[in-house]
């Protein structure tokens, strides 16, 4: 499912336009954004929790020539996923 795939869904759940809906999907992965980026993430009880995980630095191998490269650390977004999503797959 692509985003307007899924804004079409949340459109007839709703019962809002196709453009509110845009616009409320849109505010929630700004607000995701700027919270993993402060570091306080955003928990959604249930569903999962977004947050910043820190990768260390590390050697890896150039795949053409073999080459040892150092990969230097940083930060990753992360979700878990909550008890009652996972659930809801099995």
């Amino acid at each position: 499912m692509n985003k307007a795939e899924l804004v079409e869904a949340m459109a007839k759940v709703t019962q809002l336009t196709k453009a509110d809906t845009e616009r409320t999907l849109d505010a929630f992965i700004d607000v995701v954004n700027k919270n993993i980026k402060k570091k306080d993430g955003v928990k959604l009880v249930g569903f999962g929790t977004f947050t910043a995980s820190n990768r260390k630095a590390r050697v890896g191998r150039n795949p053409q020539t073999g080459e040892e490269i150092q990969i230097p650390a940083r930060k990753v977004p992360v979700f878990r996923p909550g008890k009652e999503l996972k659930d809801s797959v099995r």
